[in-house]
């Protein structure tokens, strides 16, 4: 298993400690098998591994929630269920319910947010690709994510930008053509007061 933090262009290479900025920590999640990947503000990760059944998923769960232990919301892409026949189906599903639990049982609120709004969110257009989400996050954000990176840690990036959004502190301008995407995500309940 390999993991990798990519910093946003001119951010030092170090992950973000809850409590020292001024935004609440948000992680977003492109759950996979092969290449999970995760983002904060201005960095993304990505978790790689070859090992299969049960031992990949303890390595994925031990891995994730390294990152979103100190979360105040974690953002996760949903399945896509027109690529539910493809071979891993049941351990990626098992995945998904395994970081929903970790955070359940750690009282940390989380959101799926489905394949198309994602894609809306990052590029207005909820058929975009993979290369069009990770060119939007580049433009937008400032953040490359090339390389061995692949599309997870984009999708990544667009998931936690997301959660900022709805927070209220988006962290940057994002058209109305995008933010409808919001509403197409299961977002946990807001406390008194609008926050978590």
């Amino acid at each position: 298993m390999t993991a990798t933090v990519t910093p946003a262009t001119g951010m030092p290479l170090t992950l973000p400690v809850a409590g020292t900025n001024p935004r609440q920590l948000v992680v977003g999640l492109d759950l996979s098998l092969t290449s999970t990947g995760i983002a904060g503000d201005g960095w993304t990760a990505n978790i790689r591994t070859k090992t299969r059944g049960d031992a990949r998923l303890r390595i994925l769960q031990t891995a994730i929630a390294d990152y979103i232990k100190l979360a105040d919301l974690v953002v996760m892409e949903g399945p896509s269920y027109g690529h539910a026949h493809l071979a891993g189906h049941e351990d990626l599903a098992g995945l998904r319910v395994i970081v929903r639990l970790y955070c359940y049982r750690h009282h940390i609120p989380y959101a799926v947010m489905p394949p198309s709004s994602l894609k809306v969110y990052a590029t207005g257009n909820g058929r975009a690709s993979k290369g069009e989400i990770r060119s939007a996050i580049a433009d937008r954000y400032g953040h490359l994510t090339e390389g061995t990176a692949r599309y997870d840690e984009a999708d990544a990036y667009a998931a936690m930008a997301a959660g900022h959004d709805w927070l209220g502190h988006p962290l940057k301008s994002v058209p109305t053509s995008h933010r409808r995407a919001l509403a197409g995500c299961t977002w946990p309940e807001l406390l008194s007061g609008g926050a978590l």
